[in-house]
């Protein structure tokens, strides 16, 4: 499916490397999205942490209602550039970082009672302009990887229920973010740990965060359960219901096109390339995962089998086994899949590698490059 939004493009004449968006997949991802919006009544929000390409959020808010953002870098960009409603959190505020949230957000959520505590005298001033809530821990665990799981033991990420015994003057909604590319059933199992350890407080609350890392507009999704939950909350408590998943709105709707510098062999050919899963592929390395490669398999799968590696000096800077139909030599392009989201937000210029290009694709508009990064957004970071 994903390949089907870049057909027409010339890969040959992409200067790399380079992500590349299509227009046309984050419009069809916008769309799934929407449509469970009018199904429901609830209102989505792009999370800024998994995908913040501003030059789209022109279109995508004509379908979402705003986004969740998780610093005020982010939040006043949500403010700027998206222009609808900017919702806040993170797992601690200090002052100054406070203090612009209240300038840029409608929402803020804190992550605990202590901090709270601390900003409790802005509450009550602003109480009216901006919305505060407060985060809970479901204490259902459904992340399929430690790292990303909110509810692991020993979390710092929400209130668990033990120390919750009334709601705090000011606050007007509560937030769980439980999930992480995860099922509609994951979140029913989540919904209803929530409920059987909160539902107390939701009684004369004005609205109700899920979080994020609903893969919504995966293929095979249940959006019919989705509904279900999101309706059933929002009938039996009265109140607004929001989602927030960043994942979904990018979800296979952009590449990352590498060449290959050079072929070195250690037990193994190895493809040296101009890309780096330490710098440009980050969660390759954190999740860990193998994205897919156009016209590769799995090692042995094809005749030719190679290591693909990155550029930079870290010595485990590998990206996976794959294994081509045909040889691969200096100059081959390998284009990886599924590479908008969890990549541009996550880049570094570790070793000075040049950051990649971003362009936008539509099949009636053809390419256009968006940013070209070079020598002065490595020196500006130092």
């Amino acid at each position: 499916m994903e390949r089907d939004f870049f057909e027409g493009i010339d890969i040959n004449e992409i200067k790399t490397p380079a992500f590349i968006v299509s227009e046309e997949a984050v419009i069809r991802n916008c769309e799934i999205l929407d449509s469970v919006q009018r199904r429901t009544g609830c209102k989505i929000l792009l999370a800024l942490k998994a995908f913040s390409m501003f030059s789209l959020f022109p279109l995508m808010r004509k379908y979402l209602h705003g986004v969740c953002a998780s610093s005020p870098h982010e939040a006043r960009l949500g403010r700027d550039e998206f222009r609808r409603e900017v919702h806040s959190h993170a797992a601690a505020f200090s002052r100054h970082d406070f203090d612009e949230l209240l300038e840029f957000s409608d929402h803020i959520v804190f992550n605990s009672l202590s901090q709270y505590d601390l900003f409790k005298d802005d509450v009550i001033r602003n109480k009216g302009r901006v919305a505060f809530g407060l985060r809970v821990n479901p204490g259902h665990s459904e992340a399929p990887v430690p790292m990303y799981d909110p509810c692991a033991p020993r979390s710092r990420l929400g209130i668990t229920k033990e120390f919750l015994k009334e709601i705090p003057e000011g606050i007007s909604g509560i937030h769980f973010h439980a999930l992480c590319e995860t099922s509609a059933e994951a979140l029913a199992r989540t919904a209803r740990a929530f409920e059987e350890n909160f539902s107390a407080f939701l009684p004369g609350l004005e609205w109700l965060n899920f979080g994020g890392g609903h893969h919504i507009t995966k293929p095979g999704y249940n959006i019919e359960l989705l509904c279900s939950v999101v309706s059933r909350f929002m009938d039996k408590y009265n109140l607004m219901l929001y989602l927030e998943p960043g994942e979904a709105a990018a979800l296979n709707a952009g590449i990352l096109v590498s060449t290959v510098l050079d072929i070195v062999h250690n037990e193994i050919d190895i493809a040296i390339l101009d890309t780096s899963a330490a710098a440009h592929m980050c969660d390759v390395l954190e999740m860990p995962f193998r994205p897919d490669a156009a016209g590769a398999g799995a090692p042995g799968e094809f005749a030719h089998t190679y290591r693909l590696a990155g550029v930079s000096c870290l010595s485990g800077d590998v990206i996976g086994d794959y294994s081509f139909p045909a040889p691969l030599s200096a100059g081959s392009k390998i284009i990886f899949f599924d590479m908008a989201h969890y990549t541009m937000v996550k880049t570094n210029t570790f070793n000075g590698i040049r950051l990649p290009s971003i362009g936008l694709y539509s099949r009636e508009k053809g390419l256009t490059y968006i940013r070209e990064p070079g020598y002065e957004d490595f020196k500006g970071r130092l």
